[in-house]
């Protein structure tokens, strides 16, 4: 698989929404030349809920138990992915993750090769530790991101986070990894017509955009309606 092609392919080349406060890609309505294929869900598929499906190898926080799944579509280099996190997330953690009426699974959606690298580090942090960290990431998304070296402040941070040098060039350069972030991300595409970051599939249904807390909160209550 060329990685090159695959990221211009789903349109790495992105320019900041005019409303809603989503990363807009330049996405293809069609599969592209190496593209890579969707995820197999007989080999990886752990539960549904609304029909969607949330693999064995995704990242979860919450309760399996709960009626409300967000699935969550984000770029580590995107500024509105870094406001959701930083301004509306921990209130729906408390409200609705923490409570156990909502689990959240996060899945990377690189929008350039830097936020690819930056994906196949915060995967080498296991458990809890990985939320963890995306929060640090994108907390910090102007120093590491747009620093005079990149990959270099990112390094510092995963070192922080128990991931040392040798294990994070590893980790970036892990070919397999990298393959299965970019399935996950055609599949998204495929699947639910992901096109902008951040884009959350709430039991189904596609909600857009960085949304402050009321709204996001309305989706998700919207969602717990129809499921109870």
């Amino acid at each position: 698989m060329n990685r090159r092609n695959i990221l211009i392919g789903l349109g790495v080349v992105a320019a900041g929404a005019a409303a809603g406060g989503a990363y807009w890609l330049r996405a293809a309505p069609t599969p592209l030349p190496g593209t890579a294929a969707a995820p197999q869900e007989t080999m990886t598929l752990a539960a549904k809920t609304g029909g969607e499906p949330v693999f064995a190898d995704d990242h979860v926080l919450g309760s399996a138990e709960a009626p409300v799944t967000i699935l969550e579509y984000s770029s580590l280099t995107c500024p509105h992915c870094a406001n959701f996190h930083k301004n509306t997330l921990p209130q729906v953690k408390s409200d609705w993750i923490d409570a156990g009426r909502a689990r959240m699974v996060y899945r990377h959606y690189p929008l350039d090769q830097l936020a690819l690298r930056a994906a196949a580090a915060a995967n080498c942090i296991e458990g809890d530790a990985f939320f963890g960290f995306l929060d640090v990431l994108f907390k910090n998304q102007e120093k590491w991101a747009h620093s005079g070296d990149p990959l270099k402040a990112l390094q510092q941070l995963a070192a922080l986070a128990g991931l040392g040098p040798d294990a994070f060039e590893a980790c970036i350069n892990d070919e397999a990894q990298i393959t299965r972030i970019l399935e996950l991300q055609t599949d998204g595409r495929d699947r639910y017509s992901i096109a902008s970051t951040p884009s959350f599939v709430v039991n189904g249904t596609l909600v857009q955009g960085a949304l402050p807390y009321d709204e996001f909160n309305a989706a998700l209550e919207q969602a717990a309606s129809k499921a109870s």
